[in-house]
């Protein structure tokens, strides 16, 4: 492995989504660097720590939250000279980012009071009252022309969905769940997955009119769905759970074709090729130097030199594990990754 020398960094880093930039945080300032010389390339001034870094997804313009004002900053890198201030005054901003076309920012307010879209193109804005959660709960079709977003009023989640052109509401309708946790369009824009409480197992599929298509519940009375995700082909759904367990869903049918246990122990016969990092301490050949003492009193340092390098283990292999403490929320375990099927 090879790196470059190190650089200041006091805040978030972020890659351009075109992988030409990388944006880094250093107290009030915005480094915009070259991704294969590292110069610098654009630098802002921000008007407080930069809590928070997203690029829009032509890789023109970026945000910084600062979450402490709070505020948001966005800048362009193909127009240094324009700025743009987003400040909603005493409601706060808890959350902030990007649409698909790149020209509006959706901030979330504290205590999930109201969700605001604000344009970059006529400075007009949009409020969606009671969004369900601040950073979760938002998500926008692969076309970037819908949005659904999850709001709840009277105690009872609704999904709300906007159209990405005007801003305005085409629909809404009342969702089956004890507690959303978050949803997601499918990749073919036909049907939005919502997940229920971990205190509930509970999977919905919904069409964008609002039919429940189907209810997945794999078991009960136990803690729930952990993360869910589409394959890009969007015709599996991956379920993955407190028990240890990962279910894939047929999108016709919408039953369980697969099941896969996270197993603690790999064994044969197996394909996945496990490396372990060892650390030797760095052979130097000095034989031939000529040092004093002085020296070599004075380079000493603790612990000394070590080189890195990996070694294939053989199966079985056995990973170290810890038994999540009964007493305590959100225990570390179950399938909570998103997963991927090609």
């Amino acid at each position: 492995m090879e790196f470059t020398e190190a650089y200041k960094q006091t805040g978030p880093c972020c890659f351009s989504p075109n992988a030409r930039y990388i944006a880094v945080a250093v107290d009030y300032r915005l480094m915009i660097r070259d991704t294969l010389s590292f110069k610098v390339v654009q630098l802002f001034s921000c008007l407080d720590k930069i809590s928070y870094i997203e690029w829009a997804l032509d890789s023109e313009y970026i945000l910084c939250g600062l979450y402490k004002r709070p505020m948001i900053q966005a800048w362009s890198l193909t127009q240094p000279e324009w700025t743009c201030k987003i400040d909603e005054g005493p409601a706060g901003i808890a959350y902030a980012r990007w649409s698909p076309d790149s020209r509006h920012i959706l901030t979330t307010s504290e205590f999930q009071l109201r969700l605001t879209v604000w344009s970059l193109v006529n400075t007009a804005c949009v409020h969606v009252q009671w969004p369900k959660h601040g950073s979760k709960g938002v998500s926008f079709t692969k076309d970037g022309k819908f949005a659904a977003i999850c709001t709840r009023r009277d105690c009872k989640d609704y999904i709300n969905l906007l159209s990405c052109h005007s801003w305005e509401i085409m629909g809404v309708f009342a969702v089956d769940t004890l507690d959303m946790t978050d949803i997601q369009w499918s990749p073919d824009d036909s049907a939005i997955v919502i997940g229920d409480s971990p205190l509930e197992y509970k999977v919905l599929i919904y069409s964008p009119d609002g039919r429940c298509l189907f209810k997945y519940q794999a078991y009960e009375s136990g803690l729930g769905v952990k993360s869910v995700s589409w394959s890009p082909c969007g015709q599996f759904l991956a379920v993955g759970s407190y028990d240890q367990m990962l279910r894939v869903l047929n999108h016709l049918t919408w039953k369980t074709f697969a099941e896969f246990m996270h197993l603690s122990t790999v064994r044969a016969p197996c394909c996945a090729a496990v490396f372990k990092e060892v650390d030797e301490p760095l052979q130097l050949d000095m034989s031939e130097l000529c040092l004093d003492d002085d020296f070599m009193g004075g380079s000493d340092v603790p612990g000394g030199h070590f080189k890195v390098r990996y070694e294939v283990m053989e199966v079985p292999i056995t990973f170290p594990f810890q038994k999540p403490p009964a007493d305590k929320p959100n225990p570390k375990q179950g399938i909570g990754k998103s997963y991927r099927i090609d």
